[in-house]
């Protein structure tokens, strides 16, 4: 895990949807487009939505580590889901490397890998072949998220690929169609353009500041673990001054999926 690649991976915070999103040929393809558009990782690091926990810590490093089906109402095929991928105790050593004294992480060989992590990595990396490592969410304060992903940046040049998975709207309980089509409710629509016009402008100051300045708000996030990785990957960012890539949009049961990839 130690070899520099000629190559920088990329840094992305992708929308991962409910278990149907594997049924949908829509998003699927798109994110089985995303992974088309760079090479295959030697790693993948991701900061899921669905693990708030400090201090920091790092999930199970094993063979095969345990999905966790962290979801309910769905069809009964999707709580038989697998997704084996190799060890990664290589890229957990690694991680420990690049956070140094400043931020120890918490080693928790128990954690799986909730549907934050594997539902899209099932439809980009659909054969399981590379080594996946879940990190938690410490904090839910942009400007910490944002210095943890600075110390994550250099993981980009031994070939991980860091992954910020949430949902750039995500107000659940305001939802009232739920059908994968669904139009879109207004704070939804408003919060998303306002982020990808921030994002185009590098505006972090106002990205930071989310919860007074987008409109949509407290709508588009009554709670805010599913926006909190998109600051992870802003600061892997090899230059914050320089806008993101947004590499997927549109909607999903009337929630923004618009995914970023920066460089």
């Amino acid at each position: 895990m130690s070899e520099i690649l000629e190559a920088t991976m990329p840094a992305l915070y992708i929308g991962h949807g409910a278990p149907p999103l594997l049924d949908d040929p829509v998003w699927s393809g798109q994110l089985k487009a995303l992974a088309e558009t760079f090479q295959k990782p030697k790693a993948i690091l991701v900061v899921s939505a669905h693990w708030e926990a400090a201090p920091l810590m790092l999930g199970a490093t094993d063979f095969g580590a345990p999905l966790i089906y962290d979801f309910g109402g769905f069809d009964p095929k999707y709580y038989n889901i697998q997704y084996k991928t190799p060890d990664a105790a290589n890229l957990a050593a690694l991680v420990h490397s690049v956070l140094g004294d400043n931020q120890n992480a918490v080693d928790n060989k128990n954690r799986g890998l909730d549907h934050g992590a594997y539902v899209p990595l099932m439809t980009m990396f659909p054969d399981a072949s590379i080594p996946v490592l879940q990190m938690s969410i410490p904090t839910h304060n942009p400007v910490e998220l944002f210095k943890l992903g600075q110390r994550l940046a250099p993981l980009r040049e031994h070939g991980v690929l860091i992954v910020g998975s949430g949902f750039l709207t995500h107000g659940l309980p305001y939802l009232r169609d739920f059908r994968i089509e669904a139009t879109p409710p207004t704070w939804s629509v408003e919060f998303d353009q306002w982020a990808q016009e921030a994002m185009q402008k590098a505006d972090l100051d106002s990205l930071m500041n989310y919860k007074e300045l987008a409109p949509g708000m407290p709508f588009a996030h009554p709670t805010v673990e599913h926006l909190s990785p998109l600051f992870v990957t802003l600061g892997a960012s090899s230059d914050a001054n320089v806008a993101p890539d947004v590499v997927i949009d549109g909607y999903w049961m009337g929630l923004a999926k618009t995914s970023i990839q920066v460089a």
